[in-house]
């Protein structure tokens, strides 16, 4: 297991971390603003790192192996990590320092040890009765390569088959080599005039250990006396062996061959194979030898008391079933099953009741590692069903494409998660219980309910109980359930903009409280859900389209601006009804013929069956404008106490009323600031111009240019629209607006695709990855005084709250702050009707309050507390069933409850004030409200940039978490920020982790490690100790012997 270096930040005063130390300078506290003193309780010995658990499927598998005994299941892959499977919840995740592939894999059946082999041609010894598994003993070979390793069941001798064909034999116990060598040439002797080629097999005879089978790559198979150190018996075919298989009376043995045959031999009868079937292969007339197929590259022999015995093996297919799916073939005397597999297949063990090689096997199962599944199929029953996996392998069912973590939720939502997804598991599994049933977790004293939410790249979203370490699949929804699908290509005219995955999830929005589950997907999209636990058929999906659009002049400074005046309150007369266009000056189409005002996808007209659980409430969609496809959402936040969703871009922001499907809010990100922009927004060069276009948001007319930065009409001087007779010119030009497009958001599903699914982080002014030296740098200066058309400022970060919105505020009121990337935050004053009735009668009046406050580098996060410190929680309106009809009393009791509920900020005295906790990219603050004086500031960092930052609760208190891109994890105190915990933990080498890191309360974080894993973590050192009591634990288990067990023999005589 790795071993990080943690450096802790001893108050701030740790001289070992730079970056620390920098930032201990940084701090300010301005002289005469002084704020009243909070007591803060976080110290630095509150703070420690550590990985806690891995879940997934284990991420490029390449060996397997099984413990009868201990019912243990393990499984190495080509990144050197080992992961060890027990009963359900029971997994560990350990991993070899060299990083090298692991290429076989053997347990010390019953020892609670196992004996890894790396390509880097060493042998590990893994001790998993211990706390936490670790290698006990390594043994590299420098001058041969490992093939192959065979350890025969209770016994002290590892052989060791190498590349050359010779074969060393291995002291377990003391993990060196004893001295006793087969060479190739003496095994094979005059058999062959050529090299027989790599060790491909070697196993001991079931009823004499003495007794060793050799298989070589070539054709040749030696039966070797270890006693008399020479060969038996040479068996010789003419087609290379992949593997090889015993009858457990020792008498005979199956080898599998390079051309889908399978050969049997009598051990006595070395001159030819007593039988040669060919499982898959033509069977020809006039007794000719059947049509050469695929290798086979694994056989298993396996016996019964009362029937024929099994022969299982993988591959073998003949030549012309192309495009057939890898196949597990299973062969019971006169039947022959054929088992589809939905990935390649890696390996196979069958499950057998006895761990003794010399007595009937009575196999049960057979576990199959596929490439991106594990299954296990049930070998008792007719049709050989497959158990139903209690594992969490199906992270990756479809690319992970974002995730998000709560931590110590509502203690009746898993429960109720749980009854909703029970109803989506499939049919048809093996009634037994799952047979890997194994090991156990000691576990520790804390236990809270968490949820780990996974939206993914076929627009599915996932709920995953995740308390105390474990990971169990709740609830599982589909989102694109609400669009029509696509027959063929002719039929998308409007997901262009995507080459594939185009309901792909974004961004996620949850409030657990409430249940209000709203995301944003890649083809500019917002679905607002409600929880139900009842069916409910909608007659009308209700759907809201935005015309979303910026523009600027060519030159805009402060001194030359014609800036828009402060924009007055809107919805406040004429809330837009369904279905609306948001603009009542949008068109159906352009007047150059170019696409316009037509969303990316497009929602069902028929009724929609939705089951219980999550049932959608709203569909929002951004359509085209002017023959360009709408900006995707940056940022996205959902308030059930308001009824209110608002979501932003690079073009600017919207807020919608999902009670009364009304847009409320629909502005250009400048026309936020009003008369208050403090920024130049000009051309980088002389060389791009443009012609000026007009002031208004949404007045589109013929002769008006959308900006530059995306694409420029080719008659953008000219008023003539497109011939109709020209659509090769207007193809090439819609293929432009295409490709700008993609080059400018730099966040479109097919980069998902084509890039492993990696999904750009949520803003415009994405880094770059530099392979190289394994860190990102950014493409932008962080410089406010000019704004890059290049770059434009999209909205970073959404957060309501009820807070003051201005300096001259007495009390708090409900509201919207917003972040940008340029370092902007402006707050937005929402005036919301009465509850009840009137709530859904009244609108709601939206305005910009003209606060503006700044930091550097892109907003990331905002949170607010009160005068001891405490997290302010967003108000939120409790769950209730809403689709079952309500009694009288209750709809009296509705009326007159108002639509906030109470939050700590409301119930406080009118003279005291809050704490806004801002975090950037670059640095936090700490606002002073509602004087909006900076009581606190901290630079995060200069060389690198923070890339997810969140404010969490841990020992009874609050604290501002950050991951850079530098790999470093820190935390600072509320409200003062002092360092508390600087640690270098990984360096950020993909975007996948930067997608997808996020940490919440009590000390937890996580991130997606690989494509198919989630790592957890933890940055509590309450939890750190607690996980020595949640160890991997292996038990050395008493079983009863076989009577042909007696015939085993220790070998001593090798050395």
């Amino acid at each position: 297991m790795r071993k990080f270096n943690i450096r802790k930040v001893l108050d701030g005063l740790t001289a070992g971390s730079s970056s620390a130390s920098q930032q201990q300078q940084q701090q300010q506290h301005p002289p005469g603003n002084r704020e009243p003193e909070i007591q803060e309780t976080l110290q630095s010995e509150h703070f420690q790192l550590c990985k806690t658990v891995r879940h997934g499927f284990p991420y490029q598998p390449s060996a397997l192996a099984f413990d009868p005994v201990q019912k243990i299941l393990a499984v190495g892959t080509l990144t050197g990590a080992l992961r060890l499977f027990g009963r359900p919840g029971v997994e560990c995740y350990c991993q070899h320092d060299s990083g090298a592939a692991v290429i076989q894999l053997q347990f010390l059946i019953n020892e609670g040890a196992l004996v890894s082999a790396l390509a880097d041609d060493t042998l590990h010894l893994w001790n998993l009765r211990q706390k936490r598994p670790a290698i006990l003993h390594s043994l590299k070979f420098c001058r041969e390569r490992v093939t192959f390793c065979h350890l025969p069941f209770q016994s002290k001798w590892l052989y060791v088959g190498t590349e050359r064909g010779n074969i060393h034999i291995v002291n377990v116990e003391s993990f060196t080599l004893s001295g006793y060598v087969i060479m190739w040439n003496k095994a094979i002797e005059l058999s062959s005039k050529s090299h027989p080629g790599p060790v491909v097999h070697i196993s001991d005879n079931p009823m004499d250990e003495g007794k060793l089978l050799i298989g070589f790559e070539s054709g040749i198979v030696v039966l070797w006396d270890l006693k008399s150190k020479k060969a038996d018996y040479r068996y010789t075919y003419d087609e290379a062996i992949h593997s090889v298989a015993w009858h457990h009376e020792g008498k005979q043995f199956i080898c599998s061959h390079s051309d889908g045959t399978l050969t049997i031999w009598n051990v006595r009868s070395p001159a030819k194979p007593v039988q040669t079937i060919t499982p898959h292969g033509k069977q020809l007339k006039d007794g000719k030898k059947p049509e050469p197929c695929k290798p086979i590259l694994k056989v298993e022999f396996k016996t019964t008391r009362s029937g024929e015995p099994f022969i299982i093996l993988s591959g073998g297919l003949s030549y012309d079933t192309v495009g057939r799916r890898p196949c597990l073939t299973v062969m019971h005397g006169k039947s022959t099953a054929v088992l589809e597999m939905d990935y390649s297949i890696v390996d196979f063990l069958t499950l057998c009741e006895t761990p003794y090689p010399n007595d009937f096997q009575e196999p049960y199962a057979v576990v199959v590692l596929l490439e991106k599944d594990l299954v296990l199929i049930d070998l008792a029953q007719n049709g050989y069903p497959i158990f139903e996996n209690p594992y969490p392998l199906s992270i990756h069912e479809s690319p992970v494409t974002c995730c998000e973590y709560f931590a110590d939720c509502p203690v009746d939502l898993i429960p109720a998660l749980y009854s909703v997804g029970a109803r989506q598991k499939r049919q048809g599994y093996s009634k037994k219980e799952w047979p890997i049933n194994g090991g156990n977790w000691g576990l520790g004293a804390q236990s809270y309910p968490e949820i780990i939410i996974t939206g993914h790249a076929d627009g599915s979203v996932k709920f995953w109980d995740a308390s105390a370490i474990t990971l169990q699949v709740l609830y599982k929804l589909k989102t694109s359930k609400v669009f029509e699908k696509s027959r063929n290509k002719d039929d998308r005219p409007n997901t262009d903009i995507v080459d594939e995955d185009p309901y792909a999830i974004q961004i996620i929005s949850w409030c657990p409280e409430s249940r209000m589950l709203c995301i944003a997907g890649v083809s500019a999209h917002v679905i607002i859900y409600r929880f139900s636990k009842q069916e409910v058929i909608t007659e009308v999906i209700p759907m809201l389209e935005v015309r979303l659009l910026y523009e600027i002049n060519d030159v805009e400074s402060p001194e030359g601006e014609q800036a828009p005046p402060l924009p007055t309150p809107v919805g406040g007369s004429n809330p837009q009804p369904i279905p609306p266009q948001s603009h009542p000056s949008t068109s159906s189409s352009s007047s150059d013929g170019l696409r316009d005002n037509v969303p990316c996808l497009k929602v069902k007209n028929s009724p929609l069956k939705q089951s219980p659980g999550y049932q959608t409430e709203l569909v929002i969609q951004l359509v085209w404008v002017g023959g360009e496809p709408p900006q995707q959402i940056t940022s996205l936040a959902v308030n059930s106490s308001y009824g209110l969703v608002v979501f932003g871009n690079c073009n600017g922001i919207a807020m919608v009323d999902y009670l009364q499907k009304a847009v409320l809010l629909n502005l250009g990100t400048i026309e936020l600031y009003g008369s208050n922009d403090p920024y130049r927004r000009e051309p980088r060069s002389p060389r791009k111009s443009r012609q000026p276009s007009g002031a208004g948001l949404c007045d589109i007319s013929e002769g008006t240019v959308v900006p530059e930065d995306r694409c420029k009409s080719p008659t953008s001087g000219s008023s003539s629209p497109h011939n109709s007779d020209d659509e090769q010119k207007m193809n090439n030009f819609i293929e432009k607006v295409k490709t700008k497009s993609r080059k400018f958001s730099k966040m479109v599903a097919s980069d998902i695709a084509k890039m492993s699914r990696k999904l750009s982080l949520p803003t415009d002014l994405k880094p770059d990855l530099d392979v190289k030296d394994n860190s990102f740098s950014r493409s932008r200066s962080s410089s406010v005084t000019s704004i890059d058309k290049e770059s434009r400022e999209a909205i970073s970060a959404l957060h309501f709250c009820e807070t003051f919105t201005r300096k001259a505020d007495l009390s708090p009121s409900p509201c919207l702050w917003v972040g940008t990337t340029l370092g902007t935050v402006l707050v937005i004053a929402l005036n919301l009707p009465p509850g009840g009735e009137q709530r859904l009668l009244q609108p709601v009046i939206v305005s910009p309050s003209g606060t503006i406050l700044r930091l550097k580098g892109a907003i990331l996060r905002m949170a607010f507390l009160d005068t001891t410190g405490c997290l302010v929680p967003p108000a939120y309106e409790p769950w209730r069933e809403q689709n079952v009809p309500e009694e009288k009393d209750e709809k009296e009791k509705l009326k007159k409850r108002r639509p906030v509920s109470v939050s700590p900020s409301s119930s406080q005295e009118i003279s005291e004030n809050q704490y806004a906790v801002i975090c950037s990219e670059k640095q936090a603050k700490v606002i002073s409200l509602p004087t909006q004086n900076c009581a606190y500031k901290q630079n995060i960092t200069e060389t690198s940039f923070v890339l997810r930052g969140d404010i969490v609760a841990l020992s009874n208190s609050i604290c501002l978490a950050c991951f850079c891109a530098n790999g470093h994890i820190m935390t600072f105190s509320l409200p003062s920020l002092r360092p508390l915990l600087d640690v270098y933990y990984l360096p950020l080498t993909n975007m996948r982790i930067a997608r997808t890191f996020c940490f919440t309360n009590n000390g937890q974080a996580l991130y997606l490690v690989s494509p198919t894993e989630i790592q957890r973590l933890t940055y509590s050192q309450e939890t750190c100790e607690n996980l020595q009591n949640m160890s991997f634990r292996v038990k050395k288990t008493e079983f009863k012997s076989s009577l042909a067990s007696t015939q085993l023999c220790d070998h001593t005589q090798v050395t």
